[in-house]
């Protein structure tokens, strides 16, 4: 048993050892106005090695790239997102609440982000929509040249992971989840509801926001242990904590401040995961 145990924790390091992301959450979103086009060409310019956006359906079936059900955080003016043409949206200004020098920036397609990835970047989905979304995602994914093996799907909805993966197997799918504690001090969802999810949804991997408290070292050997090893993490803008991720073999560390982080990791970022 033990070896057995050995034996596919050596495969989970082994999957995950040269496959440490600085991952741009939203874009370089701790300067610039997150999910816009501007966030996203500073991530690169910071050296990410991907990009995270959330997305949305609109009323007319356009996917667009916002956090937030609705726009008044980040324009000021109140409109329900999936209530709401694309022209509509496109209307408003996402930029200046961030700082002045951005106004103007507009609410971009998935497909204006997805032109936006160099070649070797990667390109991480998260769907905000329901299982509504995963037709009109598949024919913007299928008139891109982002390789699908440099893309990740991401969603918190089990049903849209399933529907996901079903629809395109060749693309890697994360279930997202985070974590409350219950006035007992359990920690929700446990543990094995976690590895019930991913397999009913046929997820890739886990998607967590990186609380090691809960989230730790015990909790992904676990996971590990039930051949579901692979996983990233969120939004992580401390050193220490990202070090943790890296070397529990993370796929990816999501963050709003790519570059920093980079140049505050430095060499652990060359060390195999689990070093």
């Amino acid at each position: 048993m033990r070896c057995l145990l050995l034996a596919m924790l050596l495969g989970a390091c082994a999957m995950s050892a040269n496959a440490q992301l600085i991952v741009a959450h939203r874009g370089a979103s701790h300067t610039a106005p997150e999910n816009t086009l501007a966030a996203f060409r500073l991530a690169w310019e910071e050296g990410a090695d991907g990009i995270e956006g959330d997305f949305y359906l609109s009323a007319d079936n356009q996917i667009v790239c916002i956090h937030d059900k609705d726009t008044e955080r980040t324009a000021g003016k109140k409109l329900i997102v999936e209530e709401s043409s694309l022209e509509q949206l496109r209307a408003l200004d996402v930029g200046s609440w961030k700082d002045a020098k951005y106004k103007g920036e507009k609410i971009p397609t998935l497909a204006e982000v997805l032109e936006t990835v160099p070649e070797g970047k990667r390109m991480i989905i998260e769907l905000k929509s329901g299982p509504e979304i995963v037709e009109p995602l598949q024919k913007v994914l299928a008139d891109t040249d982002v390789p699908k093996d440099k893309m990740l799907i991401i969603a918190f909805d089990a049903d849209t992971v399933l529907l996901c993966k079903r629809k395109m197997p060749e693309i890697k799918v994360h279930w997202l989840t985070g974590y409350k504690k219950s006035q007992f001090g359990a920690w929700n969802p446990s543990l094995a509801k976690v590895v019930q999810t991913l397999r009913a949804s046929g997820a890739d991997g886990l998607g967590s926001n990186g609380k090691p408290d809960v989230f730790n070292e015990d909790f992904i050997l676990r996971l590990k242990s039930a051949g579901l090893g692979e996983f990233h993490v969120w939004t992580i803008d401390d050193p220490k904590v990202a070090k943790f991720y890296i070397d529990q073999g993370a796929y990816g560390i999501t963050t709003n401040r790519p570059g920093w982080l980079r140049k505050e990791l430095g060499e652990a970022l060359e060390k195999p995961a689990g070093s």
